[in-house]
Parts: C-alpha cells; sequence; structure tokens
C-alpha cells in the first residue's frame, strides 16, 4: 500500500548550476554550462521519494515567474504541489563549480511571506494533514515566517499520530527540537552551534546522536560526507559505510537522504532498512549531473553495497 508522504518546502528556489573552469573575484568568467531546475530542499526530497514510487504532495509558498517555472517543472515530472501563491518572487539559488571539485553556492534569501499568505499555508497544511501518513520539511524558513513554525507543525502533526521528519540549521531547528522532530540531520557545524560542543571525531558525533536520543528525538543522523555517515535509530547507533564512485555533483545528496528515508518509513521498513535506503539514494545522487535526482535502478544496485553495523 502506497502511504502519503507531505513534504513541506517553505523556501522554495530555481536552482542554477554554474559549470566554470575557475572562478576568480573582480573577474568576467564564462560559464562552460548552465543547469536551471526546480529546487530548494523539498522539491529535491519530493523529487527522491517520487522517483522511489512513492505518493508525494509538496507545499509552501511560490511566487512570481519563478514560482511558475516551479510549478511548471514539477507537473512535467508528475510531482503535486499545493502551493500557497505569494505576492513576491520566489529566490533562485546558485551552485558554482569549479574544474578543482571546489563548490561554491550563492542563496538568496527568498520573499517576505504576508500575515495573510502565512495563513493561507496554514489552512492548507491542516487540511493536507488529513490524507498524509508521514510529513518532511526541508530547508531554511523564508523572510516573514516566524523562526517557531516548524515546532508549530510538528505539534500539529504530532497531535494526529503522524511522524515529522525535519531537515533544517540554525533558529528554526534549535526552536523545533523541544516538539521532538522524529528524525534530524544536522550536520558538525550545526551541533556545534546547537550545543556550544566541540565535535572533531566519530565518538564525538555518537556522543552527540546519543544526546539526541535521550532527548526524545528517534533518530538522528550527521553525514561524514563519502565516508558515509553515524545515526542513532530507536536507541541504537549505526556506522553507515557507502561505496566509492566516480562524484559528479555532491549537492542534494543530504536531500535525496532524506526523501530516501521518508519513502522507507512511508512503507513501514524499519529503522535499519530505512537508512540503508537513505544513505543509496544519498550515494546515488551524487553520481548524477542534476541536484536533488536519482534513478531508481542507481538507487537498487547500491543498497546491496550500503554496509551497516550497530556501534
Amino acid at each position: 500500500m502506497n502511504r502519503l508522504i507531505l513534504v513541506l518546502n517553505l523556501n522554495a528556489s530555481v536552482d542554477k548550476r554554474y559549470a566554470l573552469a575557475d572562478f576568480a573575484k573582480g573577474k568576467v568568467v564564462r560559464a562552460t554550462s548552465v543547469q536551471n531546475t526546480a529546487g530548494g530542499k523539498g522539491l529535491h526530497v519530493a523529487n527522491v521519494a517520487h522517483a522511489l514510487g512513492a505518493d508525494v504532495v509538496t507545499s509552501g509558498f511560490v511566487g512570481g515567474k519563478a514560482g511558475e517555472f516551479i510549478e511548471e517543472r514539477m507537473t512535467a515530472k508528475g510531482l503535486r504541489g499545493n502551493f500557497t501563491h505569494v505576492a513576491g518572487e520566489t529566490r533562485s539559488c546558485l551552485a558554482i563549480l569549479t574544474d578543482d571539485g571546489a563548490q561554491t553556492e550563492i542563496l538568496e534569501p527568498g520573499p517576505t511571506v504576508t500575515a495573510s499568505e502565512l495563513a493561507d499555508f496554514r489552512a492548507r497544511y491542516t487540511e493536507l494533514l488529513a490524507d498524509a501518513d508521514v510529513v518532511v520539511a526541508s530547508g531554511s524558513v523564508p523572510q516573514g515566517v516566524p523562526k517557531a513554525i516548524y515546532r508549530e507543525l510538528i505539534e500539529e502533526a504530532h497531535a494526529h499520530g503522524i511522524p515529522f521528519l525535519l531537515d533544517t540549521s540554525g533558529e528554526a531547528l534549535e526552536q523545533a527540537l523541544p516538539a521532538k522532530p522524529d528524525f534530524i540531520k544536522p550536520n558538525k557545524d550545526e551541533i556545534e552551534a546547537l550545543t556550544g560542543r566541540t565535535v572533531t571525531s566519530e565518538s564525538d558525533v555518537q556522543r552527540e546522536t546519543r544526546a539526541f536520543a535521550d532527548a526524545g528525538i528517534p533518530f538522528a543522523c550527521v553525514s561524514l560526507g563519502a565516508d558515509g555517515s553515524l545515526a542513532m535509530a530507536d536507541g541504537k547507533s549505526y556506522r553507515v559505510h557507502v561505496p566509492r564512485i566516480a562524484c559528479k555533483n555532491p549537492v542534494g545528496s543530504g536531500d535525496s537522504f532524506v526523501g530516501g528515508y521518508a519513502t522507507a518509513i512511508a512503507q513501514g521498513k524499519s529503522p535499519q532498512e530505512a537508512l540503508r535506503l537513505a544513505a543509496a539514494c544519498g550515494t546515488a545522487n551524487a553520481m548524477e549531473e542534476e541536484s536533488g535526482f536519482v534513478r531508481r535502478e542507481v538507487v537498487e544496485e547500491l543498497l546491496p553495497q550500503i554496509e551497516i553495523s550497530e556501534v
């Protein structure tokens, strides 16, 4: 049975990917290739879950010609959207990749959401929860939206018995944690900012994921990049190793991880099985040129290559 995943992308974007030989400040730089895609972390999650065969609907805010572009691209891919349309223009986010493998990102702040636009979204969210089995919220909070929004959305979902997976950072993450999201994926810098503790080793990461578990968060995962990840799931600590690959574009791998995990949870899989699918999706994304994109057959080939051990 296909259960519905509701994906929230409050600060959607048009993702622009520029390939350059080199990037020099103050110079005229010509791109060797350009790619424009419907983006934002939540859109990447939805795209991956849809590629895996999940039933997905995406909500959030879009506006202007950029918002129209996003909705058109989603429709072309067979993705369902239920967005609040705002007066402002949806942002663009630039990823600049150079031949030396470095990646520079320029992220616009996005439009300012009005009180009436926020109220429209909240009403949509309440309606969508009636059919949702899993909620995923990914990305930053746009201007005009309170930083406590994720905490409020988690509380509403939990009141209906619906698990809520959260992938955000900064104050939005800090304010959401007391509501005990069912999934978080902070990186090393975000953990240090939250706790004030230094994270330099895998044992440090394991200590912090256990602290999240002690705080009532069922699943916490920290990516170690090409070396895999460490996760705490339902009180057990896991070390995940992923195969070495030819990396084409790492942008969106974290979002693909979330998309894989959400799909597995919607399918009723165990935390360890969900972790395996998530890791395969994150790896599969890095093998593609497009951000937040996986091929189902590649994911399936990678699944037996993901090594998970309890630590």
